[in-house]
């Protein structure tokens, strides 16, 4: 027996390169993270303590090639944020904000001195980014976009609100996402009036705030984006973005992280759940010993499992340059709805005591519920599916 739930040897598709760096972000996230947790996730913070030795095991913008960044291949970056969600999905979704969200933003739009003077940076974490797109009266919907950048003498006027946006107060630059006004030729109604902008903290007009009273993800930073008369300069638009489609593309990058991420927390609830079935004593013999534990079991090491093939081979695909935004939403609310089962039935065989900070279940399990939510809910993936599959649009 082993700690590893590899029942289909997927680890031979691992390099020693990548073994390695498993076993150090694994072993960080046991010895410097999760001694943090129960302390966190009460008082509802993140322990920016930590910022800086995230960066140094090359979490921030692990995929990106140059500017200080790890350069992973898919499935290297893929493992590593599993080894995070393992510990919380707050701590992977820092992470994903931070570099699949708006480093990838700068790297794949921005200017090449946006990207000199923000990517390293933000890769050593001496600097922290936040994205701003979903707003309040639009969380499905980013084409129903309310917030409007004014064209002026000398740059943009932001007027508009941003909704759940991570570590939107401690970020140093926003990507925001707005409808531009004022360009001839263009409707400003139109998802390809949508283009991106860095606005730095500190910018008048730019609040961030945030959101108090969360039930779930408590050790993440989710905030509220204000921008009231917010004059940005022509130098702040990503000249790259064209269209609503240039945020779905990075989207694409944090629901891949997603479904390797919440594999992580999967792995987390099967081992506690195991091993608590195999000490426990019920009736003169271990918890681990009665068919229906050991049903339960092995229908979430099975669950488990085809997670894990589902996400290898997408990283497969990712890496050679064939994965579509189809297969990454299959794999996104797949993988979710696998975690989020197994931590209920972790909880289950942990009977009462599962509901005690001492045990990860009940915390993965309230984590898992936003995740489910966001980077799309599993509803319009669904949905994304159903077009692909028909050729029909049933999201208007």
């Amino acid at each position: 027996m082993t700690d590893d739930l590899d029942l289909f040897r997927l680890d031979d598709l691992l390099s020693p390169e990548d073994m390695a760096l498993r076993g150090r972000i694994r072993d960080w996230v046991t010895t410097r993270f999760n001694p943090e947790v129960n302390r966190c996730w009460n008082d509802a913070t993140f322990p920016l303590e930590l910022v800086p030795e995230i960066a140094a095991l090359g979490l921030f913008g692990g995929n990106i090639q140059g500017y200080g960044c790890a350069g992973w291949n898919a499935l290297t970056y893929g493992v590593a944020l599993q080894e995070l969600e393992r510990g919380d999905s707050g701590l992977r979704t820092m992470a994903s904000v931070q570099g699949a969200l708006a480093m990838n933003a700068i790297h794949m739009f921005g200017s090449e001195e946006q990207k000199k003077l923000w990517l390293p940076a933000m890769a050593r974490g001496e600097k922290l980014g936040c994205f701003g797109l979903t707003e309040p009266n639009h969380g499905s919907n980013p084409g129903g976009m309310e917030t409007r950048a004014v064209v002026t003498h000398d740059g943009y006027e932001l007027t508009g609100s941003k909704m759940w946006i991570g570590s939107g107060t401690v970020a140093d630059v926003a990507v925001v996402w707005a409808k531009v006004d004022g360009v001839p030729d263009l409707d400003a109604n139109s998802p390809a009036a949508v283009r991106g902008f860095l606005v730095e903290r500190g910018t008048p007009g730019f609040q961030a705030s945030v959101i108090e009273g969360k039930y779930s993800l408590r050790i993440g930073i989710t905030c509220r984006l204000e921008f009231q008369q917010c004059r940005i300069t022509h130098t702040a638009l990503l000249p790259g973005t064209n269209g609503l489609k240039s945020p779905l593309q990075c989207l694409n990058h944090a629901r891949y992280g997603i479904a390797w991420g919440v594999l992580g927390a999967a792995q987390a609830c099967f081992a506690e759940a195991r091993d608590y079935a195999l000490q426990r004593q019920q009736f003169g013999k271990p918890l681990a010993s009665f068919q229906l534990v050991q049903q339960k079991l092995a229908q979430m090491a099975t669950e488990i499992t085809n997670a894990q093939l589902l996400a290898y081979r997408l990283a497969q695909l990712k890496d050679a340059g064939k994965a579509t935004h189809v297969q990454i939403s299959i794999a996104k609310r797949h993988n979710v709805a696998v975690a989020l089962g197994v931590a209920r039935t972790a909880r289950e065989i942990l009977g009462g005591v599962g509901i005690l900070d001492q045990h990860v279940a009940f915390r993965h399990l309230c984590n898992l519920e936003s995740v489910q939510t966001y980077e799309g809910t599993d509803d319009m993936h669904q949905l994304i599916l159903g077009e692909h599959l028909t050729g029909i649009s049933a999201f208007a």
